[in-house]
C-alpha cells in the first residue's frame, strides 16, 4: 500500500533516470511529489475547430492523425517529427523537435487531443511541440483537457512527466487524515485535505484551484502561528530574573548623554524596562529606522541590568559592528562605567586564543558585566552564571532557529549551582533591527515577540538628499564628490560583487549579474583613474577580520577618503564625517537594503547625499529606485519592497526555510490574521494540543521541515 512516506524508488515502473531527475527537485517520497504544487495552469478546456485557429494563440484541437513521419533537418541538425492532424473543419501540421519516439506513439488513424501554440511559418500555420493525448474519456485526460497544471521543472523532466506520475499516485493513495480541525475548515470555507490535493493538481475550474491553494497557504501560516504562539505560551510559564529599576539610576544614565531621547525612544525604553521588572521573560523586538537611536535605548537597558550585578550578552551580526558597540558604550558611558565599576568584554572569533581563554574565565567567574560579540557567544563551553538579558542586533540575520535557540538554551545553566531551580531561570530576550519589517512578516516570523517601535529620527538630523544618476551624468557626479572630499568630507562606494573571477554565491546567474560592478575593479579604477589624488580603501567579506578592522579604523580616523565596499557595511557602521553614499549597480539591491546603505551617511553636521547609479538598459529599475527618493521612511519602503520583490527575495528563502506557498501567502494580510487568531484561540483552550494528536504531530514535522528546531 502506498502512503505519504513511501519512497518513489519503491513504486514499480519508475526507472533510475526518472528518479534522479525527481530528486533534483527534492522529490523522493510520495509526500514530496504531492506537495510539489503547480505554479500555474494552462486552460485547454475548449476544443477549437482547426479552421478557427489563429497564429500566436494557444489552443486545444481534437483530430485524427492523417500522416506522421520522422526526418532529419540537416540545416539545424535536428530530428523532426511532423504530423498532419485533421478534423471536420480542416487540417494543420504539428511539429516536434528531437522527440522521435512520438512517431511511434502516434499512429495514423488515431484520434487525439493536441494542445499548444499556433505558430505561423513559411508553409503556413502549424502547432509547435504540442502536448498530445489519445482520446479515451474526458475524465482520463491529464495533458490536453481542462486546466493543465504546469510545475517547476528540471532538465529532462517536464510537467507532462510529472502529470503522468501524479495522477495514478493520487488515485491509489488512501485517504489522508486532515490535521486541521473541522471547525476551522468550516469557518474559513477551506476544502478538506484530500479534496484540496486533487484540486490543486487537477482542478476543473480556476476557482477550485485557488481554493485548494488558499487551503495550503492557510495551513502553513497556521502552523507557523501555532509554533510562535506555543513558544510565547511556554515562555510565559517560565521565570526570568526580576530586575529592580531605580528612577535615580535611569536619570543618572540619561544625564551622561549629550542629547535628550526622542518621544518614541523614551516610550520604547519604558516598555523594555517595564518588562525587566517582571519575572515573566521579556521577548521583545525593537524596530527603528536607520539612525533612529536604537543602540542608545538598548545600552541604557543593558547598563541598568548590569548595575544589579547580572550579566548581559549583546550579539551583533558582524565583528565590525560588535567592535562599534563596544566603542559606543565607552564613548557615551565611560565615566558611568568607571564610577559603577562595570566591565565590558568583546568576544569575537577573530581574537587570539589566549585572549579568548581569559574572556571565557572572566565570564564564568562573573567578572564581566556586559559581553559584546558575534556568533562566538553561542559556544557550548561558555557558562554565564548570572545571565539576565540577551540582546541581539539585527536579529533577523540570525534566523528563527538561532533566535529560538537563544531562548531555549540561554547558556546560564551551571551543574554546580547550589539551587538548580534558580540556575534554570531564562534570561530576558531583547532584539533590535534597523531593517523595517513589514507587518505581515513581523506577525509571521516574529509572532512570539512583543514589538516596540522608534519611528522618528533624533532632533536636528538633516534629511539625506537622494538622486538617481543617469550614466551620462557620471562625470558630473565625480566632480561633485571631489568638491566634498576637498572640503574634508568622506565617501562610501558600494558595489554588488567582490571580484569578477569569483564564483559568487549570489543567486543570479544571468549575464546581467555577470556585468555587475565589482569592488576590486572599482577600487582600481577610482584609485588610478578617477581620484588618484585621494586615499582610497577597500573592504569586503572575503578579507580577514583583522584587515577589515584596520581599514574601518583608518576610515573612521580619516586616514581614508573613499571606502569601496560590498554590503558588509550595510548595518550599523557609524562614520559621522562620511557625507556621500555612492551605490554602483543600485538595481541589484532591494529598496530596504538601499535604505540601509543610505543610513550610513547623514550622521554628522554636514548635508549628506546618496547617489544611485544604474545601467543604461535598466529604465524599469530607475523607476523603482525613484521610490527611494520620495519615500518618507524605511517602513514605507519596506512595504513597497515586499510588494515589488516578494517575501522570498526580501528575506532570503534560506533565512526562514518557509515553503514557497507560505512565502507567497505572507502578502495576504487577511489570511495571516485569520491563521493567527485561530492559533491563539486553539491554544487558549488546549495549550498542549492533547485533543488534536494529528495536529501535534504535523506541527513537529513542520518545525523540522523549516528548521525551527
Amino acid at each position: 500500500m502506498i502512503t505519504l512516506e513511501t519512497e518513489l524508488a519503491h513504486i514499480r515502473g519508475l526507472n533510475d533516470t526518472f528518479l534522479k531527475k525527481l530528486s533534483k527537485l527534492g522529490i523522493v517520497t510520495v509526500q514530496n511529489l504531492l506537495w510539489h504544487f503547480p505554479t500555474r495552469y494552462e486552460d485547454f478546456s475548449r476544443i477549437v475547430p482547426i479552421a478557427e485557429l489563429k497564429p500566436g494563440t494557444t489552443a486545444t484541437i481534437r483530430g485524427v492523425v492523417k500522416k506522421i513521419e520522422s526526418r532529419k533537418s540537416w540545416k539545424r541538425r535536428l530530428q523532426l517529427v511532423e504530423a498532419i492532424i485533421a478534423d471536420d473543419s480542416g487540417g494543420i501540421k504539428a511539429v516536434w523537435f528531437n522527440q522521435t519516439y512520438i512517431a511511434r506513439v502516434l499512429q495514423v488513424g488515431m484520434e487525439a487531443n493536441f494542445s499548444g501554440k499556433v505558430t505561423s511559418g513559411k508553409q503556413g500555420m502549424y502547432l509547435a511541440s504540442p502536448s498530445y493525448e489519445p482520446v479515451r474519456s474526458y475524465k482520463e485526460m491529464r495533458h490536453t483537457a481542462g486546466l493543465i497544471p504546469i510545475y517547476p521543472e528540471t532538465k529532462g523532466l517536464t510537467s507532462r512527466g510529472l502529470r503522468y506520475l501524479m495522477k495514478p499516485v493520487l488515485e491509489v493513495l488512501p485517504k489522508i487524515p486532515d490535521f486541521l480541525p473541522q471547525e476551522i475548515l468550516r469557518k474559513h470555507n477551506l476544502p478538506e485535505l484530500n479534496s484540496a490535493l486533487k484540486h490543486i493538481h487537477f482542478p476543473h475550474t480556476l476557482t477550485e484551484a485557488e481554493q485548494a491553494r488558499r487551503r495550503f497557504a492557510f495551513e502553513d501560516l497556521f502552523l507557523i502561528q501555532l509554533y510562535t504562539a506555543k513558544l510565547r505560551y511556554a515562555l510565559s510559564q517560565n521565570k526570568a530574573p526580576l530586575i529592580p529599576i531605580s528612577e535615580d539610576k535611569i536619570q543618572a544614565i540619561l544625564k551622561t548623554l549629550p542629547f535628550a531621547l526622542t518621544p518614541s525612544q523614551q516610550q520604547s525604553l519604558d516598555e523594555i524596562l517595564d518588562d525587566l521588572t517582571h519575572e515573566k521573560p521579556m521577548n521583545r523586538l525593537l524596530q527603528g529606522d536607520v539612525g533612529s537611536g536604537k543602540t542608545i535605548v538598548i545600552a541604557i537597558a543593558a547598563l541598568l541590568v548590569a548595575l544589579q550585578k547580572k550579566q548581559v550578552v549583546f550579539m551583533a551580526p558582524t565583528e565590525i559592528l560588535a567592535r562599534q558597540h563596544v566603542a559606543s558604550f565607552e564613548n557615551f558611558f565611560k565615566d558611568f562605567l568607571e564610577k559603577n565599576n562595570l566591565r565590558i568584554g568583546l568576544l569575537i572569533s577573530g581574537i587570539k586564543a589566549q585572549e579568548k581563554k581569559k574572556i571565557y574565565a572572566d565570564i564564568k567567574n562573573n567578572e564581566l558585566d556586559i559581553i559584546i560579540g558575534t556568533h562566538a557567544v553561542l559556544q557550548k563551553e561558555l557558562r554565564f552564571p548570572e545571565l539576565a538579558l540577551v540582546i541581539v542586533d539585527e536579529q533577523h540575520r540570525f534566523g528563527v532557529e538561532q533566535r529560538a535557540q537563544l531562548i531555549r538554551d540561554p547558556k546560564n545553566t551551571d551543574a554546580s549551582a547550589s539551587n538548580p531551580r534558580e540556575s534554570a531561570i531564562l534570561p530576558h530576550f531583547l532584539s533590535m533591527t534597523a531593517t523595517p519589517i513589514p507587518r505581515t512578516l513581523s506577525l509571521t516570523l516574529f509572532g512570539d515577540l512583543d514589538l516596540s517601535l522608534i519611528n522618528e529620527l533624533p532632533r536636528g538630523r538633516i534629511p539625506i538628499i537622494t538622486k538617481v544618476v543617469a550614466p551620462q551624468n557620471r562625470s558630473k557626479a565625480y566632480a561633485f564628490v571631489r568638491e566634498r572630499i576637498i572640503q574634508g568630507q568622506q565617501m562610501f562606494v558600494i558595489c554588488p560583487r567582490i571580484e569578477a573571477s569569483a564564483n559568487d554565491s549570489k543567486p543570479q546567474t544571468t549575464k546581467l549579474w555577470d556585468d555587475a560592478k565589482t569592488v576590486t575593479e572599482e577600487y582600481e579604477k577610482l584609485a588610478k583613474t578617477v581620484f588618484p589624488e585621494f586615499k582610497i580603501g577597500m573592504v569586503h567579506g572575503k578579507m580577514k577580520s583583522a584587515d577589515k578592522e584596520n581599514v574601518m579604523r583608518d576610515f573612521k580616523e580619516k586616514k581614508i577618503d573613499i571606502l569601496v565596499s560590498t554590503s558588509v557595511i550595510e548595518v550599523g557602521v557609524d562614520i559621522p564625517n562620511a557625507t556621500v553614499m555612492m551605490i554602483e549597480g543600485a538595481e541589484y539591491f532591494g529598496l530596504a537594503q538601499l535604505h540601509q546603505f543610505r543610513g550610513r551617511v547623514g550622521r554628522g553636521e554636514h548635508q549628506s547625499y546618496c547617489l544611485l547609479f544604474t545601467t543604461p538598459e535598466s529604465a524599469s529599475a530607475r523607476n523603482r529606485l525613484k521610490a527611494l527618493t520620495e519615500a518618507k521612511n524605511g517602513f514605507e519602503l519596506a512595504e513597497l519592497d515586499l510588494t515589488l520583490r516578494g517575501p522570498g527575495e526580501f528575506l532570503g528563502d534560506k533565512q526562514t526555510g518557509l515553503p514557497d506557498i507560505a512565502m507567497h501567502a505572507l502578502q495576504n494580510v487577511e489570511l495571516l490574521k485569520q491563521a493567527r487568531e485561530d492559533a491563539i484561540s486553539l491554544l487558549n483552550t488546549d495549550p498542549e494540543l492533547k485533543s488534536l494528536p494529528e495536529l501535534q504531530l504535523k506541527l513537529e514535522q513542520f518545525k523540522k521541515k523549516i528548521h525551527l528546531e
